[in-house]
Formats: C-alpha cells, sequence, structure tokens
C-alpha cells in the first residue's frame, strides 16, 4: 500500500501523542513534552516513511527511529534559541523563558540521548549503517550552527560558503531521513544514495524559498510580518549578493542599515529590499531555487522503483516548492 503524505503524517502525530512522559525527575521530561506539542510540520519523519514506503508496504514498524528525527530536530531547536536568546517558538514562549537556561540545556541533552534510543530500535542488519549516518549527521548539523554563528560577524561571506552552511544546518538531516527510510526499506546502496541527494538538493531549495519568503511573502498567507532577516542582519542568500553585487552607493545604505542602532523597522526593511529588487536578486534567488530542485526530480527519477511508487515524494517536493508560507 502506497500511504499519502497526510496518512503519513496522520501516523507520525498519532505515535508523538502516544510517548510516555511519565519519568522522574518531571522538571526534566516537562520541557521535552511541551516542545514536541508546539507542533511544527513534521517532514523529517514523514520523509523517512515516505522513503521507505517506495520499498515496503509495513510503516509502523519504523516509526520509533522516524519519531527519532522530530526529537532530534526540536532538540537543535530548544538549544538554537537558546544561543539566539530567543523569546518565541511557533507561537510560544521558547523552553529557557518558560523554565531557565539550565533546564533547556539538560532536557535538550536528555532529548539527544532519547534520539539516539529511538534510532537505535531497528534491526541488528542495518543498525551500525543506520546509526553512522545518524550519527554523521548529527555532527554535520553542529557545524552548519557553527558556521551561522561565524557568519553573524563577517560581511565577506560568499555564496558558496552559505550554500554550504545551508547544506550542514538544514539540508543533511532531510537526506539523512530519505536515507535511512531507504536502507530500513531494503533498497540498493544506489537508490540510498540518490535519495540522499535528493535530500541535500530539496533542502537547499526549500531554505533558498525559506529565505525569498522572508522578504517577498505575502504576510497574510506567511503568518507573520516579513522582513524579519533583513532587521536582524541574517546573512542570506539575498543578503550576501546584495552585498556582492551593490554599488559605492547601495553598499553604503547597506552598511548604514548594518550598523544602525535607532531605526525605524519599516524604513530598513524597505531600502534593503529596494536594493534587491535593483540588482535583481528576486530572479536571482528563484533561479537557483529552481536549480536545486530540478536537481532532485532528477535523483527521484534516477531511483530503480516504478513511476507509481515515486508519486507521493514527488507530490510532496511539489508541495514544498510552491508553498507560500
Amino acid at each position: 500500500m502506497l500511504y499519502s503524505f497526510t496518512q503519513l503524517l496522520d501516523k507520525v502525530n498519532a505515535h508523538i501523542e502516544s510517548l510516555d512522559y511519565a519519568h522522574e525527575p518531571m522538571n526534566l521530561y516537562e520541557p521535552v513534552k511541551y516542545i514536541l506539542s508546539l507542533g511544527g510540520k513534521r517532514i523529517r519523519p514523514a520523509m523517512m516513511l515516505m522513503a521507505y514506503n517506495m520499498y515496503r508496504d509495513d510503516v509502523d514498524r519504523i516509526l520509533d527511529p522516524a519519531l527519532a528525527l522530530e526529537i532530534y530536530h526540536n532538540f537543535t531547536l530548544l538549544h538554537d534559541d537558546l544561543m539566539d536568546n530567543a523569546d518565541v517558538r511557533r507561537g510560544k514562549p521558547t523552553v529557557h523563558k518558560r523554565w531557565d537556561a539550565n533546564t533547556a540545556i539538560l532536557s535538550g541533552d536528555v532529548m539527544l540521548s532519547l534520539a539516539d534510543v529511538y534510532m537505535s530500535r531497528v534491526d541488528d542488519a542495518c543498525l551500525r549503517e543506520v546509526m553512522g549516518t545518524f550519527h554523521k549527521t548529527s555532527i554535520e548539523i553542529a557545524e552548519g550552527q557553527q558556521y551561522d554563528m561565524d557568519f553573524e560577524s563577517r560581511t565577506d561571506v560568499t555564496e558558496e560558503e552559505y550554500i554550504e552552511m545551508i547544506r550542514l544546518k538544514t539540508s543533511v538531516l532531510l537526506a539523512c531521513a530519505l536515507k535511512i527510510g531507504a536502507i530500513l526499506g531494503g533498497a540498493s546502496e544506489e537508490d540510498a544514495q540518490h535519495l540522499y541527494r535528493l535530500g541535500e538538493c530539496i533542502g537547499l531549495a526549500f531554505q533558498l524559498r525559506d529565505d525569498y519568503l522572508d522578504v517577498y511573502g505575502d504576510p497574510e498567507k506567511f503568518g507573520k510580518k516579513t522582513g524579519g532577516d533583513i532587521l536582524c542582519n541574517k546573512k542570506t542568500y539575498l543578503y550576501i549578493n546584495a552585498l556582492r553585487l551593490a554599488n559605492t552607493e547601495q553598499r553604503a545604505v547597506l552598511d548604514y542599515w548594518a550598523t544602525a542602532t535607532d531605526i525605524v523597522p519599516e524604513e530598513k526593511i524597505a531600502d534593503v529590499t529596494d536594493i534587491y529588487n535593483q540588482v535583481k536578486l528576486p530572479e536571482k534567488s528563484r533561479a537557483i531555487e529552481e536549480r536545486y530542485y530540478t536537481m532532485a526530480l532528477d535523483e527521484l527519477e534516477a531511483l530503480g522503483v516504478s513511476k507509481e511508487q515515486k508519486t507521493v515524494l514527488r507530490q510532496f517536493m511539489a508541495m514544498l516548492m510552491e508553498r507560500d508560507v
């Protein structure tokens, strides 16, 4: 049976809701329950199930390792929020704001261990390969986070460096989800590698789409005001290339807003967006996004399964790239 994305998502959500948090000390596990209850797209576990379902029907048997990815992903969000001193996550107070920083660190640590426990619930025959893939990915995500922090104090970040940073910070976990799903489903090594590269490419396209939407998305659909990346001087694809392509006058405007402290947010967003438009960054951004999406489709086509078996993943990829929120 080929499950739809919605059906797989329902399985993931039901599995998360069935988790037992009745452990002591409760102050350690309550933040874990809290952050997992905040919702989210649950993309990563659903992707693992999609990849598996191309080769096998019994998707329920890998719900635990799929859940491991969601626990791990939320662990990274918890620690990202702490490092950024963020107040809100998905419309609710962040863990370190609702409790405190020490609680956030310790609850994050237990989430990392829980992710390992759930990921290890696979057949012994593929345990080493699965755990190796998962641990390699977790190391790479930490590397990506470090690059992201390093970029905050740099004005010479190149496009190539940025692409590598988002590959590590965002794409490799999607790639990991698909590859582990393929391994558990008994796919060939060649198919597992195609799915890994598909995850990398769709992850890059996904993040580039986020960069674009933060500036050009419809606030009514986006669910928040646009321009947040501009206000915090975030090194996105758009901003990095604006610095590279700007003439002397445009660079002066960018440099002014990068250091100004007493600002009117609407003015800063308008000025920087105007420079993006002048150097034709919307078109450039959508073009590179489309390039990575096409590369992902090429990897999908290379899989040694029927066209029908690729349907759900193809539809999911289209949904990711057609979104405006």
